[in-house]
């Protein structure tokens, strides 16, 4: 099964989208660091849930106590998979492994071209949206381990060259992990989340989009975290869904009419129950 980027859905979604709609998209932004972007980095930390968060500290929620086996978990995870297309051989390999430091760039970049794609943003403002991005991914991770981005690297069979950034997934595991402002429907913020899920336009269909998601939840289970499990999907949204749905998904609650009136799309707020961690979650 195919899978299209899932649409940023946490402070990126909320927090971009007033800007991009106030703002004629005729000047083009010559540096991320003048006039326009330096007002758009201004509303998405006055808007971003992640910074209302850091501010609040520690003492907001105990979250979900991790211990050093479920910490040794998140640093050494790693999954390779096999993927054979055509059932010839023909198709290539995919490696999943939580970000590194040398990886904040690129994950920035592929974000923002997936938030430009979803929103029909103008391409002269994706080198912006990737500088913004990248701040809120370093707010992110500055929370591990009770955050985890985690990074598909894809490599076609018989290339020998480096492979290619292809998807990239987060997980809040934990209230301490979780947005302060988490979008509508609100999920618990005591639960797994996963969110702002992508893959590379040109390395779609190939199941990426699917071993990303069976990672993000064998990485829960992992951590030790709470069972349940949850995520968005809007409803424009046709083949996300379907696949969150093969994969064990129910929609639980859906946005109201009135989203519409936050310049916002309705979304879906789908949950599934993880096997006890003895289980092993495969990757069929």
């Amino acid at each position: 099964m195919g899978c299209n980027p899932t649409p940023l859905s946490l402070s990126l979604d909320s927090a971009l989208r007033p800007f991009l709609a106030s703002h004629s998209p005729s000047p083009v932004v010559r540096s991320p660091h003048e006039s326009h972007a330096s007002r758009f980095l201004k509303l998405v930390r006055r808007a971003s849930p992640t910074s209302a968060l850091l501010s609040q500290g520690p003492a907001r929620a105990p979250g979900t106590f991790l211990d050093p086996e479920a910490l040794d978990a998140l640093r050494h995870f790693r999954r390779g998979i096999d993927l054979d297309l055509t059932g010839d051989g023909r198709g290539g390999f995919l490696e999943i492994r939580p970000m590194e430091d040398g990886d904040l760039d690129a994950t920035a970049q592929l974000l923002a071209e997936s938030f430009a794609e979803a929103m029909f943003v103008p391409l002269r403002y994706v080198y912006v949206l990737a500088f913004l991005v990248k701040q809120y991914i370093k707010e992110r991770v500055a929370l591990e381990p009770h955050v985890a981005v985690l990074l598909g690297f894809y490599r076609e069979a018989g290339d020998e060259g480096a492979p290619q950034l292809a998807a990239t997934a987060e997980i809040s595991f934990d209230a301490r992990g979780a947005n302060a402002a988490p979008p509508t429907p609100v999920p618990p913020s005591e639960c797994p989340y996963i969110c702002n899920m992508a893959v590379k336009n040109t390395l779609r269909r190939r199941r990426i989009g699917w071993y990303l998601l069976k990672a993000c939840e064998e990485l829960i289970t992992q951590m030790k975290a709470q069972r349940r499990v949850y995520l968005h999907c809007r409803m424009i949204d046709k083949i996300p869904f379907q696949m969150y749905q093969k994969a064990g998904y129910n929609v639980i609650k859906t946005d109201s009419f009135l989203t519409w009136f936050t310049l916002q799309r309705r979304k879906h707020l789908m949950c599934k129950e993880l096997p006890p961690s003895s289980d092993v979650i495969g990757f069929s």
